[in-house]
């Protein structure tokens, strides 16, 4: 699981930092409509990709203190308990926390592509 966060908060940090150079090299052109375009892209991905790195690294917060919790029943033997809401609010940050993940791909490729047009 922390690779898994390790490597969203790197594609979100070079997200974040390849969006910046973009809109660096974009701003000092004459602005056309396609270059406006392509800053007002480049600013919902580099949002995007802020926002990720400010959610993911404190929603990560949930998950781990509960997988640190477990530390004496692992030490003990037996398998850890959590309680069906705790298990659910897991997961679902865990979820979401995936879901960050396909939508910060799908952006890249997006760009990559020049956008929608």
């Amino acid at each position: 699981m922390s690779t898994l966060f390790a490597f969203l908060h790197h594609l979100s940090a070079l997200t974040l930092v390849s969006a910046l150079a973009i809109e660096f090299t974009l701003i000092r052109q004459e602005l056309t409509l396609s270059s406006a375009r392509g800053l007002q892209f480049t600013d919902l991905v580099l949002g995007i990709a802020a926002g990720t790195l400010l959610v993911i690294g404190l929603l990560s917060i949930v998950p781990s203190l509960e997988f640190l919790s477990w530390r004496g029943a692992l030490t003990a033997g037996p398998a850890p308990t959590i309680d069906a809401r705790k298990l659910r609010l897991v997961t679902g940050i865990i979820h979401g926390e995936l879901f960050t993940v396909v939508i910060i791909l799908l952006c890249a490729a997006i760009k990559a592509r020049g956008g929608w047009v």
